[in-house]
């Protein structure tokens, strides 16, 4: 069965994409801890990180390093944070999230309720930075 994420890749679902190359996808988190939390994504299904072969890894995180980029001239003011915890989607993929403090990147905390046009200016300053 597909997860939601390759659902997202195949076009089955939508998202406000920010980042995209043939292997790699990133995406605004649907439920964000804060503005600009994003999600990056190997297009390959697979449930865990450290499952994916060497240079898979590698460049997972060289396209992260680049998403970050983008959102750290959006959220200059904030460090961008990084989890990797593989338990709500069984694909793998990594949070990047703006922060100015540990409390913000609890997953406890409630989620952020944005409306599509805030999504969409969010989306629209990330893919022209």
């Amino acid at each position: 069965m597909s997860s939601i994420f390759t659902k997202i890749i195949e076009g089955e679902i939508p998202a406000y994409k920010i980042a995209e190359d043939e292997k790699h996808l990133a995406f605004l988190d649907a439920m964000p801890l804060v503005k600009g939390h994003s999600l990056v994504i190997p297009k390959k299904e697979i449930d865990l990180i450290f499952d994916l072969e060497n240079e898979d890894f590698k460049n997972l995180w060289s396209f992260a390093q680049t998403v970050a980029q983008k959102l750290k001239i959006n959220y200059p003011e904030q460090r961008i944070a990084v989890a990797v915890v593989g338990l709500e989607v069984p694909h793998a993929h990594i949070h990047l999230i703006p922060i100015n403090k540990m409390e913000e990147m609890n997953f406890k905390n409630p989620r952020l309720k944005l409306s599509d046009r805030e999504y969409q200016e969010i989306q629209t300053a990330i893919v022209n930075s």
